[in-house]
């Protein structure tokens, strides 16, 4: 029984996003204390949360999906069609409703690209290594925001780990050295912000429309460290091995050939993202200078090389 309204509550809050504890409680005629307690067991394994104040409820992450695989294919039409036929003979709303829950996620299932700028001429991949459909589907949750000028609720982690949970009105998706970002004006901050979309852990879409911001590309900070405080000129030289990692990472147009040698010399950013490229691209690439960069390089390679001592 309680397998059963664990799953209940869970297709509930996927068709309706944010319910009541009172609204569970009377539907499935248990304690709203068992509610809380059932929605603390969901949370382990879905992002359920509990907002507080009076718009308040128990609310689904606008970002959660049944995972991919959750039923096979046959699955999926033997359980629609068995709805098809229950609504057929007592033609309830919790039929219907269940049997468009099951097609809408059964046509989700494939593998998303984001086709972005004039149709037809470019076709962006936007998936991510761990699971290319959670994040297509954040990427495509924060489209609909943008264009539907929903402001959104997120809980967002920086770089140190640190939780906050922010409202934002997304502006624009922008896609920058392999990393995906929305620009939103952010109301904690009150200022536009650049958020890294992998670091949005869950989205809530509100209720809330908000006239859109005026701002010109040139106020979006594409150009992260092109100052001279915070980028440093770079001399490499560059196995055949790796060449063609470092013509897709620097571009061709910095590699030159001399005496059957590959190099290249580009001005980077002077940080940690670069040690750790450098030490990703292993034996194929060596710094020739500067000589600070290369010892950073070079101890960072050695710690990780103790880890599997």
């Amino acid at each position: 029984m309680k397998f059963g309204i664990l799953l209940g509550m869970l297709f509930d809050l996927l068709s309706k996003r944010k319910l009541t504890a009172a609204f569970f409680a009377d539907k499935y005629e248990i304690s709203v204390r068992t509610v809380y307690r059932y929605v603390d067991e969901l949370s382990l394994r879905v992002p359920v949360y509990v907002k507080r104040g009076r718009d308040g409820g128990i609310c689904l992450a606008d970002n959660f999906k049944l995972p991919m695989g959750f039923m096979t294919e046959q699955e999926y039409a033997s359980a629609i069609e068995a709805l098809e036929m229950m609504y057929a003979q007592l033609p309830e709303e919790r039929f219907w409703e269940a049997k468009q829950k099951l097609s809408a996620q059964c046509k989700a299932e494939t593998r998303d690209l984001t086709i972005a700028g004039t149709e037809g001429t470019i076709l962006v991949d936007s998936g991510t290594w761990g699971d290319t459909k959670k994040f297509s589907d954040k990427i495509r949750l924060i489209e609909q925001c943008i264009k539907e000028r929903f402001a959104v609720e997120i809980e967002y982690r920086d770089r140190n780990a640190s939780k906050s949970v922010r409202k934002i009105e997304p502006h624009v998706l922008v896609f920058k050295q392999g990393v995906w970002y929305v620009y939103a004006f952010c109301r904690k901050q009150r200022d536009f912000r650049l958020f890294r979309l992998g670091r949005i852990f869950t989205a809530f879409v509100t209720e809330e429309r908000f006239n859109r911001r005026p701002f010109k590309r040139e106020d979006i900070p594409l150009n992260f460290w092109v100052t001279e405080e915070n980028s440093v000129e770079v001399k490499l030289q560059i196995s055949r091995e790796a060449f063609v990692a470092a013509q897709d990472w620097l571009g061709g147009e910095n590699l030159f050939e001399k005496d059957g040698v590959w190099y290249a010399e580009v001005t980077l950013p002077d940080d940690e993202s670069l040690v750790k490229k450098l030490v990703e691209l292993g034996r194929g690439v060596k710094v020739l200078s500067p000589a600070p960069l290369a010892q950073k390089v070079k101890e960072l390679a050695l710690s990780v090389a103790k880890m599997y001592e």
